[in-house]
């Protein structure tokens, strides 16, 4: 059984009575999201696109891949489109890395993790509540900043390694 508790833009939130496989009845607090979508920019030369974009549930600026929620009937491809196009100014050939789950602890949000080569310049057009800066960094840049603990995004790290081992 499920309670719905609040229904917002990002997910609905609710308890759920559930009966684990052990046997033990629990009541779970339970975000159910729509999905999600991100991209690993990647140029020619190996270097990659991050942005730095404001997030105010881990306190300001952060690195991060392009990424977003998935629309009602959007495909998890066009989405990673779009979300390169809007927040990175970029279009290219996209493929897939991976879904990933973000926190089954407590949500059933899936983001899928795309690579895309190819790339060529559109203008940014980000969404008002977004604050973000592109930024176009080598190799030893991008492993410079995880390296001092500056790239924490779980999505952004999965993503990039699964980029630098792509074929």
């Amino acid at each position: 059984m499920r309670r719905e508790i609040h229904a917002g833009r990002i997910g609905r939130f609710g308890l759920e009575d559930v009966t684990l496989p052990n046997g033990q009845q629990v009541t779970l607090e339970i975000l159910r999201h729509p999905g999600a979508a991100a991209v690993v920019p990647m140029h020619e030369d190996g270097s990659i696109t991050l942005i730095r974009q404001h997030r105010h549930a881990a306190g300001g600026m952060i690195w991060e891949i392009p990424a977003g929620k998935l629309e009602p009937g959007e495909s998890a491809e066009r989405c990673a489109e779009r979300e390169l196009a809007e927040e990175a100014g970029l279009v290219g050939v996209l493929s897939p890395l991976l879904p990933l789950w973000t926190t089954p602890a407590f949500t059933d949000e899936v983001i899928h993790l795309f690579l895309a080569r190819h790339l060529s310049s559109v203008p940014l057009a980000p969404e008002p509540d977004e604050v973000i800066e592109p930024v176009r960094l080598s190799r030893a840049e991008v492993e410079r900043l995880i390296d001092r603990g500056e790239i924490r995004d779980g999505k952004t790290l999965v993503g990039i390694l699964l980029a630098w081992r792509a074929p």
